[in-house]
């Protein structure tokens, strides 16, 4: 190992309150006394916070009054001597306290994940947990990070220390077997098979828990979509608690979707807010702007219908389209029995052309509802995972007959006053962010543990068939040499130089 001391920022760059700077190794309490003076090292204390002046050991400058606690090997984070100090969060202030560290003999700028990679070398972690703890730092949700810090506790480790024991057990016997192969005739393998399918569905269930992290770095999508001047910004702002995207009382504001960070209680999501989608476009732009939006919805995980609730004819989703894309916006709160027999006599093509007022208003309505759940919008509609309908404020009491003016399964909101937010966050939180039925599961996420685990998986199955079509013990017992080797790569029993630098190259500097 490495004997020089280490010293590496543990904060991001940036202003804030504090940082963090963490020092290991056997110059720890050099550093000390050359910040903070002979008599400071004389009483220091392991795991003991202590406020102190640092000053430039070559030019006596002071750099900052700081917090620092000192972690007395093997019991830190490493397992060398380990000193932590906490400057104010000025960059300037942490550049000149790392440098005066760095100018120091014996102590250099960590690579990184240097620190972890020192605590795996000095047994304060298997490999497995080692890796864990890059997923505690880049969990997207709370469920990855709930399941790195199953990792980082051993679960994985426990899993495959006690696979890799059984498997021990088996290759002792075959091996003994092995040694007395010439005194006795056919080895008796009764009950062999079963132990071996015993190993394998261990390691298959294992295995078919991966998660790559590619698709767990991917922040889940939803997408607000619905007619023009429906509420959509209006909502988006009103989630976030902020005037984020433009509002206007004008149809067509928003040309181009508009993507935004939003935090639930299960973790952060994408929410876009698209260009409001017609019957018909108005101009080239406006088709533009809706292709847009039909190209963003999928990719939604999650697709949220809005709906303009102050509208009074709301009571089924078709009926509550038709009226919002009417031309005239109105006819959907005025259906006599002369538009009824008008629009059924439309789509039988029956339709005598008529001249009155109500004749030619239901004539429209009845058009445009038709093409309307012919066209693809419709299509889409039938196909959202919920209908948020907006301006709850603004909705009309119900009729006269008591009916409600928001359907079964709807959800109502207002974006001014707030009502029904909490109720849509939770309702975005339980789609995305789908609950374990086993809270104890965990997965694994490193791409060599997979390939580790493929490879016991093979070799597995390379004994089963030679247990079953050539029995020779000679072959059986290599066989699982080769599994146990594989499971022991996994928690870092066996590991190369290489492997260990492709680890740990991943890391930020100051872990």
């Amino acid at each position: 190992m490495d004997s020089q001391t280490i010293v590496a920022p543990m904060t991001p760059s940036g202003v804030s309150a504090v940082a963090a700077l963490r020092v290991s190794g056997a110059h720890v309490r050099d550093v000390v006394a050359r910040l903070f003076g002979n008599e400071r090292l004389e009483n220091l204390k392991a795991r003991e916070a202590c406020l102190g002046t640092a000053r430039d050991p070559q030019s006596g400058k002071l750099i900052d009054s700081l917090l620092y606690i000192f972690f007395e090997g093997p019991n830190s984070y490493t397992g060398e001597d380990v000193l932590e100090l906490y400057p104010h969060g000025n960059p300037l202030i942490v550049r000149d306290l790392l440098q005066a560290i760095r100018g120091l003999d014996g102590v250099r700028l960590a690579e990184p994940g240097e620190f972890t990679r020192r605590a795996f070398l000095n047994g304060k972690m298997d490999l497995t947990q080692a890796e864990s703890v890059a997923d505690v730092i880049h969990s997207a949700n709370r469920a990855e990070l709930e399941n790195a810090h199953r990792l980082l506790g051993g679960a994985l480790s426990k899993k495959i220390a006690a696979l890799a024991s059984q498997v021990k057990d088996i290759s002792a016997r075959l091996e003994l077997d092995v040694d007395f192969a010439e005194e006795e005739a056919d080895p008796d393998f009764a009950g062999w098979e079963a132990r071996f399918v015993a190993v394998r569905e261990s390691i298959q269930q294992i295995l078919n828990s991966f998660h790559g992290k590619a698709s767990l770095s991917r922040l889940p999508l939803a997408v607000l979509y619905g007619a023009p001047n429906a509420g959509k910004s209006s909502l988006v702002n009103a989630l976030l608690g902020e005037d984020r995207v433009l509002v206007s009382n004008v149809p067509g504001t928003t040309r181009d979707f508009v993507e935004v960070r939003l935090f639930l209680p299960g973790g952060e999501i994408r929410l876009v807010d698209t260009a409001g989608i017609a019957a018909q476009a108005t101009d080239e732009l406006d088709a533009l702007s809706q292709k847009k939006s039909r190209e963003i919805l999928e990719e939604a995980d999650m697709k949220i219908l809005v709906l303009d609730g102050a509208l009074r004819k709301c009571r089924s989703r078709e009926g509550e389209l038709a009226s919002r894309h009417s031309r005239e916006g109105k006819i959907a709160s005025r259906r006599s029995r002369d538009g009824e027999l008008a629009s059924r006599h439309s789509r039988e093509g029956e339709l005598a052309p008529r001249h009155s007022r109500e004749g030619e208003l239901a004539s429209r309505h009845s058009r445009e509802g038709e093409n309307l759940r012919t066209s693809t919008f419709a299509d889409m509609a039938n196909n959202a995972d919920l209908v948020v309908y907006s301006k709850s404020d603004l909705r009309a009491s119900p009729d006269r007959n008591g009916a409600s003016p928001i359907p079964d399964g709807g959800l109502s909101v207002s974006s001014k006053t707030g009502e029904g937010l909490d109720a849509l966050r939770q309702a975005m939180n339980a789609t995305l962010f789908k609950q374990s039925a086993d809270a104890e599961d965990l997965w694994i996420t490193s791409e060599r543990e997979k390939a580790c685990l493929e490879d016991a998986l093979a070799g597995i199955d390379r004994a089963l068939d030679l247990l079953r079509n050539n029995p020779a013990v000679e072959l059986l017992a290599f066989e699982m040499q080769v599994v146990r080797r594989a499971l022991q790569s996994i928690t870092g029993e066996i590991s190369s130089e290489d492997i260990l630098q492709s680890i740990f190259a991943g890391f930020c500097i100051g872990k």
